[in-house]
């Protein structure tokens, strides 16, 4: 008897790939015979390969559909692909994050669960996968199950075109219609499907929020996968404020401006939710108004959790005092464009910090495997210390964001030279970006001095001084530069000097005494 508890939808993980394979068997059995170790096998590389991608349904812990894909290029022109060309064979090694297309290499739904929704639900992560990566559609190539009941009577074209008009049902290209698929053409051996006489379709769904400009930002021609990303570095004015309704105005103006060139990160300084603090009673003690801030936390979370909802982009909120188990840290936030949240505590306290408000350093650093690139985030004096950017430099580490927030001149230099030491050093790239003017009627946060800045390392492929932009100092703006990761990766290894390369092992060595966690954005 079918249960009638709820369908949960998720990603699946290895420990779900022995239920995978007999939800295949189940459907597919009779047209695929391969045997369990191989299907074990192949549904392992293709989770490796790009895990995001892989969803599952189950129903009281049992699988009962699933689907997966994978990002490609494919030519608007070229139909004659096969299965083997597109996924590599099964294994998935054609995946690229510089694709423009998700193809959806299977989908099935056990025959006791189906007309559930299910493949509905499972559709439906498709389409978020191609709206978080800002994909130009969705290409899939159709099995025709139910043709062969009908093949001496009418071609295979005719019968699609039959399905298509709600004249006849077929098992699979109906539901695939129902997706929002459209048929481009009905081709022939692209499938070896008895029941479908090896016909197939190949279908598409257009993404409705594609954006061409930021596509031809991140993506790659065919024949040149090139990674390049825009990042927008804000430079935040402060000032006194009556409500939360005018922070929230405040910061959603530089969301918008990222969205609107094209941008795929944003960065908000440290601490410029301090601005805050002018809704405060200013005859607190600072160890309290700290704590009072931390309050916030929550309607900060969803704010930036909406706005980057909203833009589609990935946001470094910045910093925000945070409070566990009755201590205080100061934690950038990481905001991805499907609703997820991500931490990185600050891990170096400046006495000011210690002192005047109790900030506790944090202790892990992080990573984050986001598809446009790896990132790491390190908080103002964090960048001063430079076994920390070289750690994250050798676990894959391509742009370092430093959101930081110095009261004067020399304090910020100390930030900016170490933050172009770190880049010049490590070749990577390093994003600055800080506070300008002042909170006179705040005690506990006066001045503020800023340039916000993006550095590169020092090379015939980078910018001249190492710096593909520069804030003019003290006045609300943002600055925005395209990362070119590729060229990134070659210079590491092709650079007039090769830092990373010519390293003396034999001299000295640097090994983290806690493992840096590698975060997979999602």
């Amino acid at each position: 008897m079918k249960s009638k508890n709820r369908i949960i939808v998720r990603q699946w993980q290895e420990e779900d790939i022995p239920q995978i394979v007999a939800c295949h068997k189940a459907v597919y059995g009779e047209v695929y015979e391969d045997d369990e170790l191989y299907g074990r096998r192949a549904y392992r590389l293709q989770f490796n390969a790009f895990p995001e991608g892989q969803f599952l349904a189950e129903v009281d812990g049992q699988v009962v559909g699933y689907t997966t894909a994978i990002i490609v290029q494919l030519e608007d022109d070229e139909e004659r692909y096969n299965y083997e060309e597109i996924t590599g064979a099964g294994s998935f090694t054609t995946h690229t994050y510089s694709g423009d297309t998700l193809y959806g290499a299977d989908i099935a739904v056990h025959p006791d669960y189906r007309r559930r929704g299910v493949s509905k639900r499972l559709y439906q992560k498709r389409r978020q996968l191609v709206r978080k990566y800002n994909l130009r559609r969705v290409v899939a190539y159709g099995r025709l199950p139910d043709y062969h009941r009908v093949s001496g009577k009418m071609t295979a074209e005719t019968y699609v075109d039959k399905v298509i008009a709600g004249e006849m049902w077929d098992s699979a290209l109906s539901a695939h219609l129902n997706a929002g698929y459209t048929v481009k053409r009905v081709l022939m051996d692209f499938l070896d499907d008895e029941k479908s006489l090896n016909f197939s379709t190949w279908l598409e769904m257009p993404n409705p929020d594609y954006k061409p400009a930021r596509r031809r930002i991140a993506a790659a021609p065919l024949k040149r996968p090139v990674r390049t990303i825009r990042v927008c570095a804000a430079q935040y004015l402060m000032r006194p404020i009556q409500s939360w309704a005018e922070f929230e105005q405040q910061v959603t103006f530089f969301a918008m401006s990222a969205e609107t060139y094209h941008c795929h990160f944003l960065l908000m300084p440290e601490l410029f939710t301090v601005q805050l603090f002018t809704l405060m009673s200013t005859d607190l003690d600072p160890k309290t108004a700290a704590h009072q801030l931390a309050n916030f936390h929550g309607q900060y979370v969803e704010l930036f959790k909406r706005l980057a909802i909203q833009y589609g982009i990935y946001i470094i909120g910045g910093t925000i005092p945070t409070e566990r188990d009755g201590k205080l840290f100061n934690v950038a936030h990481l905001f991805s464009p499907s609703g997820n949240v991500y931490t990185q505590d600050k891990l170096h306290v400046t006495p000011y910090e210690r002192d005047f408000w109790d900030i506790q350093p944090g202790e892990l650093l992080k990573i984050f495997e986001t598809p446009l690139g790896r990132i790491a985030i390190q908080v103002c004096y964090d960048i001063e210390f430079p076994e920390l950017a070289r750690l994250l430099t050798l676990a894959g580490a391509e742009v370092i964001f430093v959101p930081f927030s110095t009261d004067e001149r020399k304090a910020y230099y100390r930030v900016r030279f170490s933050s172009q030491a770190r880049a010049v050093e490590n070749y990577i790239y390093v994003v600055l970006g800080g506070n300008a003017g002042n909170l006179p009627t705040t005690p506990w946060y006066l001045l503020n001095y800023s340039q916000s800045a993006v550095f590169t390392p020092s090379d015939f492929a980078f910018p001249p001084e190492a710096t593909a932009g520069l804030a003019d100092p003290n006045v609300e703006t943002a600055v925005i530069a395209d990362l070119d990761l590729t060229t990134l990766a070659q210079m590491r290894d092709l650079g007039s000097v090769r830092p990373l390369r010519d390293r003396r092992l034999d001299l000295y060595e640097l090994k983290p005494k806690i493992p840096i966690k590698i975060v997979v954005v999602e």
